[in-house]
């Protein structure tokens, strides 16, 4: 008999992948949804958001696994983060306290690795430590930067790079995961052999050693769009201040916030090798090439 997963996050860029791979796989779902959505075989839209009670019962009744994958990545401030990333994954362990759940896979970020940081990072640590004190059989997951054919940000930077420059922070090194291979992690551990790692906290990427150097993703962009791209590194100071006259254009809708500035300009985003999941349980399949290929595929469609 097949297991019923209440999902998080269920439209966004990684929740919309990772719902397509649950009903292939044969999970039934119930979704969260904060608008309306078109009916779909073997999903159960339940509607409601992160700060509704009612409707994380609602959510929760009758699954036998949560996937929490709804989170905050911008925010105006610490509250915004906290509200999201913080409060929200409360709310839903509170539910399935309530409802006598026990089985939670949490999505976080590695941004929880440096809660100094910044206020999103802080943030991503304090959803972890909610989990942990839950007293629930959680499994952590912490993907690097996601990417794929429908992620808006690696698409906007593709834009730039078609005319051969691409801006980047001034140093570091970063790892990639492509968002059916992190689709693919958090439906394996929906399963009951997933059962079998509460209490893991994985750092899940693409398999290159040591990740990317920013020059050496500004090559990657360059093999995807079939020309040269010319990495330009820009000063933390100067991003800083493209931050501040973002804030000023766009006010709270601002993308490039400050906050931002800092996680982006950190040195290391590479994962720890060691928190890697089980080799027999789930390994990548996508690497950088083919899979910045396929994002640079939808730029010419």
């Amino acid at each position: 008999m097949s297991r019923t997963v209440a999902v998080t996050g269920a439209t966004g860029f990684v929740g919309s992948e990772t719902l397509d791979q649950l009903l292939e796989t044969g999970f039934a779902v119930r979704a969260l949804a904060r608008r309306p959505q078109a009916e779909r075989d073997g999903i159960t839209w339940i509607a409601g958001a992160l700060d509704d009670a009612a409707a994380l019962d609602a959510l929760v009744a009758g699954a036998d696994v949560v996937l929490h994958i709804a989170g905050v990545v911008n925010a105006p401030n610490r509250a915004g983060f906290e509200a999201g990333n913080g409060n929200g994954t409360a709310n839903v362990i509170a539910a399935m306290q309530r409802a006598g759940l026990k089985r939670l896979i949490h999505v976080s970020s590695f941004a929880a690795r440096n809660p100094d940081l910044s206020d999103y990072c802080w943030s991503k640590a304090l959803g972890e430590e909610k989990v942990k004190a839950s007293g629930l059989d959680w499994t952590m997951v912490r993907p690097p930067a996601v990417y794929g054919p429908k992620d808006t940000e690696f698409i906007e930077v593709m834009k730039v790079a078609r005319y051969g420059i691409m801006p980047v922070p001034p140093t570091g090194r970063a790892s990639l995961i492509h968002v059916r291979d992190l689709a693919r992690v958090l439906v394996s551990l929906c399963g009951k052999a997933g059962d079998a790692y509460v209490g893991a906290t994985w750092e899940v990427d693409d398999g290159a050693p040591n990740g990317l150097s920013h020059i050496e993703l500004a090559a990657a962009f360059g093999r995807a769009l079939q020309r040269r791209v010319i990495p330009l590194p820009l000063p933390q100071a100067l991003l800083m201040l493209f931050a501040h006259a973002d804030r000023l254009v766009r006010g709270a809708q601002a993308k490039l916030t400050k906050d931002r500035v800092r996680y982006m300009c950190h040195p290391d985003w590479v994962i720890d090798p060691a928190k890697r999941p089980p080799p027999a349980f789930w390994q990548p399949r996508i690497g950088a090439d083919e899979g910045l290929a396929e994002v640079a595929a939808t730029l010419r469609a």
